[in-house]
């Protein structure tokens, strides 16, 4: 294996419009949770910053956040995190006449072939050929388990399926995942599974519904709480498998988001919508591949948070690699109308697409 990031391209700014481009304007914050008017709003791409006569990249980016000048650098702040007199950039324009860049084409791929106007296939459906995309993931990842930060966002569609606990569990074993982002369901389902053998009452090998199965999951999260939380569970039940398990057991973190439609919910899981976004955050943050799998508003909320790029420790800027897979082509074409336009979709059954995933890294 030998996996080649695809290298970026800094753009040149002894070239006009940006060489004697205007510093940039700053104003300040009104108020807390207020940006001054005309405030810039970021995007997923690299973006620099006239400030000082010098071109300062947003080292950490967001989409839909504003660009705030702090101690010599950019930060990317959310809106609710403004405080009064925070130096906000204003502008409105891109191309550097306001001493505003954005760089959207720093990882150049190469194009597809322009002669051709007419072609089938040209988006991503359930008769797309994967198969490359598969063997690139396989390197990506080999090269990411060492060298980066590999984030997976999951629905609960995992821990309805024997095979699929089990070759997500083997991923987490061998160092494959560094964070999960879940909801309350993935985890109870996941945990009524290792503690009952089912999810939502069905027995997630035989897919036969157990006797009073409805009352699994609420009986599983009872316990839990009855434990003092996950772990407690873990050792007072003698829990040996599954995903949240393999996560204890290997320190992985995970944030569990809250919805309006929970039961429960568990202990771990954020009841505040906004608590549970900076966690999520803090994932995202130096994540360098995400994969979102069969859930389309966390696919959503971490695709409006993870740029195209991450400035590593060594300074070297390279792309942030997103995937989202699902059985529907909506929630997979979904991403790139909300503006994730680096997304990667894969059109597939994701309990089938993990038991694939994990026979091609050999596991």
């Amino acid at each position: 294996m030998n996996w080649k990031l695809t290298p970026y391209h800094a753009p040149d700014f002894s070239r006009e419009p940006l060489a004697h481009a205007p510093d940039a304007k700053l104003r300040e914050a009104p108020a807390d949770g207020i940006a001054p008017d005309r405030f810039h709003a970021m995007s997923i791409y690299p973006e620099y910053f006239r400030i000082g006569g010098q071109w300062l990249l947003a080292e950490e980016s967001r989409m839909d956040c504003v660009p705030v000048y702090e101690n010599g650098r950019v930060h990317v702040r959310e809106f609710r995190l403004l405080k009064k007199g925070d130096q906000v950039v204003v502008g409105r324009t891109e191309d550097g006449r306001e001493g505003i860049y954005v760089h959207p084409d720093g990882f150049r791929e190469q194009a597809a072939s322009p002669a051709e106007t007419f072609a089938f296939r040209q988006n991503r459906s359930r008769e797309t050929a994967f198969s490359k995309d598969y063997d690139e993931l396989y390197d990506l990842l080999r090269h990411d388990r060492d060298h980066g930060k590999i984030v997976w966002v999951l629905g609960p569609a995992f821990a309805f399926d024997a095979d699929a606990r089990q070759a997500f569990s083997r991923l987490i074993e061998a160092g494959y995942v560094h964070a999960v982002l879940a909801g309350n369901a993935l985890a109870t389902h996941d945990l009524e599974a290792a503690y009952l053998h089912t999810a939502l009452g069905q027995d997630i090998y035989t897919q036969r519904s157990q006797p009073n199965g409805h009352y699994n999951h609420l009986d599983t999260i009872n316990r839990v709480k009855a434990c003092g939380g996950i772990l407690g569970f873990i050792r007072a039940e003698g829990i040996d498998n599954g995903i949240i398990y393999q996560c204890e057991k290997h320190r992985v973190p995970y944030v569990l988001a809250g919805s309006i439609r929970d039961d429960g919910p568990l202990p771990p899981v954020y009841g505040d919508v906004y608590a549970a976004q900076d966690r999520m955050r803090d994932q995202i943050r130096n994540a360098t591949t995400v994969l979102c799998m069969a859930t389309m508003l966390h696919s959503i909320a971490v695709g409006n948070m993870t740029p195209s790029y991450r400035v590593m420790p060594d300074g070297v800027i390279r792309p942030v690699y997103f995937y989202c897979v699902d059985i529907s082509e909506f929630t997979v074409h979904k991403l790139s109308d909300r503006g994730s336009l680096s997304a990667r979709g894969i059109v597939t059954n994701v309990q089938d697409f993990i038991v694939t995933l994990r026979k091609g890294l050999g596991l």
